[in-house]
């Protein structure tokens, strides 16, 4: 390959590029390295890398001397062996990627560049960073490096009668051994004496040397243009320069390496934490930390701890189910809708025009069956329950949070983060720094900035009310269809048809409903994913957090809206608006509003939250698991031609599936989504918690062989916590008190029936001696005239079907011939009341006890305090002592001088 000089990058700047690039700000950067590592124009002739030979190592982690430790792999095509006639393309690619690895020498890089032994048109460029430019690196990105030994951490250990279960839920400390834990601070090389540096080629782990290298390969240049700086391996594998870009994984999931030396943490990961037979031990998060990342690290410690206490709340759950269940025989009013003399004898009225028939109340006794195991005094409880359980979840977790950020030394992180490219690259407005007084660059003026905050909110409401609008179609698909499906399935009134106990029109309305709006969630997710991360890369955030931060918002409330919008109409809306059969509402002036099952819309709901749920969990599971493995089938499929070579390790890695760009926010996209499930409408589904349990089981598991097997490794990241996700729970939490409470108050039967319950003896209620249900379904189902139908309603909906005079419907109004016929009587207004008390009573009870559980858990336990502000003092200490130490023997050696000075003048004079 030839030599690639500094004057080939002058030649580049009259090139023409299509990219949209601003002002580049790296001048701190440059001035860094310039005094480490010479000028630029210092330096002579800087190439790319020759060719070398494969050395048939296939676990090898180093150059072909055996010396130098691979920390990341470039991967690109070589355009000489294309068989394109794209000349001038080719050469301008080579051209920018020549300058690019010249430059990635001049910041200190090596290189060793060596071809496929499967394909030999692709070319990997392996990368090491040497001592100096990791030390110069670490002390720029402030990266937080060992002082000492940690002398106040220990380890928690089994103890008592529980040892032999919990020696057996834990990770065998003998295969993954205990990191020995530090007193750290960020890294300073005139202070370098002062770090615990045992071995350099341990100091830096594999870890944090790919962190540097690809800090540097994010911000070195590849072509100057008209005083635009172009950079950035980001934006040279988007354009197909390079064709990947990553780091290596240390060995082979299945097999330990060969090389003595190698720690084989991807085998121990896949052996105690991947594979199917670990999926009851704990996860080994210090391993899982030090291997991906903190960032990795802290998601599956989050997804652990939610999986944890989602135990507990699907054993009271269950509990709530099976109470409904075993007390379902003893339902009374579910009893009268099936008893042939009750429910058998009373005729319903049409629930839509024309078409529809009279039917029989006892079409809806299986129905009614089911509703009483989820509409019972079980569910009450488990909402209060939930509205606890959340809470403490959110409180507990903030203290386990607060430790892992103590013991994975993230306390201080923001102080060390650093602007995205991305944004620097925009940085072309020169601005007075109100604090330091100096200059600076910023993307935009702070005109421009609120031009581009009200285009993103405006673009995200528009696409919310396209969301809205989708919701609408579906609504419009019941209202059609529950005609076609009132027309054809009661064939007759008796109710006794086998498809008639089970599949009524609300039921079948309902299923297909829920399926085909289940289809067009999962439609419209990949649409608004694309929206999101496009409005968020016009909003430009400063850093890496602020980018995920603000996209986080924009998707979670695009989902929220779409997943959860069916879910409130039928919970909220649904039946409620509907009139009474002579004066029904019309939605649209065309459609009559959809009516809820006599035992009301809660079964409904269920049915939706079970699809909603289910089939999100398939699906999830189909493009996590089979989609990547099915890729990584074909790509060894296509490379068996070539199976009897010895494949390196980076050309094992490159035929691995490659990670999102946006990494784990999909993974907590999932999770929260499914947290919003289990917490916003559980009073309608109390198995929601099992269901979820379950998955979170297996996801923990899918995503820990996922990472281990099938993707390239990812480039380890620092997070201090979860980010935004963390305020969008809480948010969550504080609408499922409300959403819950209105569940039972106004989807549920639960509030007319406890009314009808306490006022048994009162006339319009009942005159009963004693406490009892028996005649609520009479009670609760009002009086029409047909004659009336003909006079009052759209159509006449009467099919002739028998000589009734009256009708049945659910509501509270008074019969025809009275004064003030088919107005509310009296009993709706006491249950609206009783309803309203109700939400006042549940809403001000679970708040008081989520404050007092808030105020009485403090975010940070006392011991972690203690430790942090004991590892500050020890090291702020140390760091003093030794600075005493060096100024001590500074002023020993000058006053050394000093006095030998003197004495060399007076004794002269003395002589």
């Amino acid at each position: 390959m030839q030599m690639m000089t500094r004057n080939v990058l002058l030649e580049m700047e009259q090139e023409e590029d299509d990219d949209d690039d601003g002002d580049i700000v790296l001048e701190n950067l440059e001035q860094r390295v310039i005094s480490n590592f010479g000028s630029l124009e210092s330096q002579q002739d800087f190439q790319v890398p020759e060719f070398e030979e494969f050395n048939g190592k296939s676990d090898s982690l180093f150059f072909n001397d055996g010396q130098r430790r691979i920390d990341f792999i470039l991967v690109y095509e070589d355009e000489s062996r294309k068989e394109t006639n794209k000349k001038g393309t080719n050469e301008k690619q080579r051209r920018k990627r020549q300058a690019y690895e010249s430059n990635l020498i001049f910041h200190g890089l090596q290189l060793e560049a060596t071809r496929s032994v499967l394909d030999d048109k692709l070319v990997f460029v392996k990368v090491h960073a040497p001592w100096e430019v990791l030390c110069t690196y670490a002390e720029i990105m402030h990266i937080k490096l060992p002082l000492k030994p940690n002398d106040l951490k220990t380890r928690s250990s089994a103890f008592g009668t529980l040892n032999w279960f919990t020696k057996v839920l834990s990770v065998d400390e003998s295969i993954i051994k205990p990191e020995q834990e530090f007193f750290t601070a960020p890294f300073e090389k005139n202070r370098m004496n002062d770090f615990y540096i045992h071995d350099r080629d341990s100091f830096f782990n594999p870890a944090t040397r790919s962190r540097i290298v690809y800090f540097i390969l994010s911000r070195v240049k590849y072509q100057v243009m008209n005083n635009v700086n172009k950079f950035g391996i980001n934006r040279l594998v988007n354009s197909g320069i390079y064709k990947a870009a990553f780091p290596l994984h240390d060995c082979k999931f299945r097999h330990m390496s060969e090389d003595p030396s190698c720690p084989n943490e991807r085998y121990l990961l896949y052996r105690e934490w991947a594979h199917p037979r670990s999926i009851y031990k704990k996860q080994p998060l210090d391993l899982i930390r030090k291997y991906y990342g903190e960032k990795i690290g802290i998601y599956f410690a989050w997804l652990g701890y939610y999986t944890k206490m989602l135990l507990l709340a699907a054993v009271v759950g269950v509990a709530c189910f099976l109470y409904g269940y075993l007390n379902q025989d003893n339902c009374t009013w579910s009893k009268e809708v099936c008893h042939p003399d009750i429910g058998g004898k009373i005729i319903m009225c049409p629930q839509c025009d024309r078409l529809c028939p009279f039917w029989k109340l006892n079409i809806t006794c299986e129905s009614s069956k089911k509703l009483c195991i989820f509409d019972s005094f079980g569910t009450l409880i488990f909402a209060v329950f939930m509205g606890i359980w959340v809470t403490l979840f959110l409180e507990f977790w903030k203290r386990r949070q607060a430790e892992l950020e103590y013991e994975w030394d993230t306390v201080e992180l923001q102080q060390e983060e650093q602007p995205r490219p991305e944004y620097e690259a925009q940085c072309n407005h020169v601005v007075i720094n109100e604090i330091t007084q100096e200059e600076e660059r910023i993307p935009f003026t702070a005109c421009g900035k609120c031009i581009r905050v009200t285009l993103c909110a405006s673009a995200v409401f528009f696409w919310i009310l396209l969301i809205i609008a989708s919701v609408i179609g579906i609504i419009v698909y019941r209202l059609s269809v529950f005609i076609v499906f009132s027309a054809k399935l009661p064939k007759s009134l008796n109710g006794t048809d086998p498809i008639q106990k089970y599949l009524t029109p609300q039921t079948a309305t309902s299923i297909t409903a829920s399926i085909i709006s289940f289809i067009i969630i999962m439609i419209l997710n990949t649409i608004y994913e694309k929206v999101a991360i496009m409005i968020t890369n016009f909003e430009l955030p400063r850093t890496q957090t602020d980018y995920e931060n603000s996209l986080t918002m924009k998707m979670f409330l695009f989902q929220f809206v779409n997943y959860y919008s069916s879910c409130f109409y039928i919970a909220f809306f649904k039946g409620k608006f509907v009139g009474y059969p002579g004066d029904p509402v019309y939605w649209m002036g065309k459609y009559r509003n959809e009516e809820c099952d006599p035992g009301g819309c809660l079964l409904e709901l269920t049915t939706q939250l079970t699809i909603i749920m289910g089939g999100k969990a398939i699906w999830n599971n189909i493009q996590e698991v089979l989609l990547p493995w099915i890729m990584n089938l074909i790509g060894r499929y296509h490379t068996v031609s070539g199976s009897e070579k010895i494949t390196p390790r980076w050309e094992q890695d490159y035929h691995l599936q490659p990670i999102n760009k946006l990494g784990l926010f999909y993974e907590y996209l999932e999770m929260i989504i499914q947290f919003g499930f289990v917490t916003l409408f559980v009073a309608s589904f109390p198995l929601a918690p099992l269901l979820a349990l379950v998955n979170n089981i297996l996801e923990i598991r899918v995503d820990a062989w996922k990472l281990t097997t099938q993707f390239r490794r990812m480039v380890p990241e620092k997070a201090q916590d979860i980010g935004a996700w963390q305020p969008i729970m809480q948010g969550i939490a504080i609408l499922a008190v409300v959403t819950n409470a209105m569940i039972i108050a106004f989807t549920s039967d639960m509030i007319p029936r406890l009314v009808y319950y306490w006022s048994f003896s009162i006339p319009p209620y009942g005159n009963h001696t004693d406490y009892t249900m028996e005649g609520y379904i009479n009670n609760t189902l009002s009086y029409f005239n047909v004659a009336d139908f003909k006079n009052k309603s759209k159509g006449n909906p009467y099919t002739g079907l028998g000589n009734h005079t009256t009708c049945r419907y659910r509501d509270f109004r008074y019969p025809p011939g009275h004064p003030q016929e088919y107005k509310h009587n009296i009993y709706y207004w006491h249950v609206i009341a009783a309803k309203l008390a109700f939400i006042i009573v549940m809403e001000h009870v679970i708040y008081s006890v989520k404050f007092f559980i808030s105020y009485a858990i403090p975010d940070v336990s006392k011991s972690t305090k203690s430790k942090i502000k004991r590892e500050k003092y020890l090291t702020q200490k140390l760091l003093h002592e030794s600075h005493l130490k060096d100024m001590t023997k500074n002023m020993g050696v000058i006053a050394e001088r000093m006095v030998e000075a003197v004495d060399n003048s007076f004794r002269p004079k003395l002589e």
